[in-house]
């Protein structure tokens, strides 16, 4: 139980703008494969849309917050992302699973008032697929 505890915890972090790795953490649980496959997959996606779903809901009420010292997004990775973003359209959410422009990806959905169904199902889907591929990877087949 503990195991996966740690795991939604760091899949959560991650998801954020926390330096974390939740692809780690589960590869090294795969390892001692003590632990249910696809529970270790679904924990590992249900913590880090969780923290994906946080940082829409932050970029929802970026205008309360973007000035305070603790946001956790520079202006230039804000700027960067909405350009992405105003490029693609919410498709571009199909990258909220890469490190480094996923997380800011995530909050501009949120600061361009993205519905939020759309979001959950676009990054779902997005952070389970990786997960899926990072297990295919430990089983070598990639």
């Amino acid at each position: 139980m503990i195991a996966y505890l740690f795991l939604f915890l760091s899949a959560f972090g991650a998801a954020t703008l926390l330096p974390l790795q939740s692809e780690s953490v589960l590869t090294g649980l795969l390892v001692l494969s003590e632990n249910s496959v696809v529970l270790l997959i679904l924990v590992a996606t249900v913590g880090n849309v969780l923290g994906s779903c946080l940082n829409w809901w932050l970029g929802s009420k970026l205008e309360d917050y973007k000035n305070k010292r603790w946001f956790p997004v520079s202006g230039k990775q804000l700027m960067k992302a909405q350009t992405m973003y105003a490029k693609y359209g919410s498709s571009i959410l199909l990258l909220s699973w890469v490190p480094i422009i996923g997380d800011p990806i995530t909050l501009v959905s949120g600061v361009l008032k993205e519905k939020f169904i759309k979001f959950l199902s676009i990054v779902t889907c997005a952070k389970l697929l990786r997960y899926v591929f990072i297990y295919l990877l430990y089983l070598g087949i990639f």
